[in-house]
């Protein structure tokens, strides 16, 4: 009769398990927090494009066309942090397996690939962060020279 060990409830499997969640759960949030912030970019873009051609005094039309380069670059911005990464080379990513028949998938399951893709996971988290941290950046720098060019337009 053979048996199954338990699951280890402590140690580096427990940690190298729970690292992988973590990951994976941090990369789910930087595509929601993106998803989120993409559609705030474009009713902002909307509303500027509205806005536009309105008899606006030339120093609120210049902050108003900064503001919209802002926005229109936070927006390429969170449409890279919500782009599928299908190009991975390395040997413990979904890419990388599904050019590889079943025998050698197989052979690539035979070790403990947990570290691997927790270090994949991660770098792919990380870039996702800076992305996203870059275009929140923009989006305030955006909602700067709108409140200046509102200024402007009053008087």
């Amino acid at each position: 009769m053979t048996t199954t060990p338990a699951p280890a409830t402590t140690g580096p499997d427990r940690n190298l398990d729970d690292a992988h969640t973590a990951v994976a759960t941090e990369i789910g949030r930087t595509d929601g927090k993106a998803s989120l912030l993409l559609a705030f970019t474009g009713a902002a873009l909307v509303a500027l494009a509205s806005a536009a051609d309105n008899g606006l005094p030339m120093p609120t039309k210049i902050l108003g066309g900064a503001a919209a380069l802002a926005l229109g670059a936070a927006a390429v911005l969170l449409l890279l942090v919500v782009r599928p990464r299908l190009a991975g080379s390395d040997r413990a990513s979904f890419p990388y397996w599904a050019r590889l028949d079943e025998d050698e998938i197989r052979a690539c399951m035979t070790g403990d690939t947990r570290a691997a893709r927790v270090r994949v996971l991660s770098v792919i988290a990380v870039r996702k962060f800076s992305r996203l941290r870059s275009a929140v950046d923009l989006l305030l720098t955006a909602l700067a020279l709108l409140a200046l060019a509102a200024l402007c337009a009053m008087f």
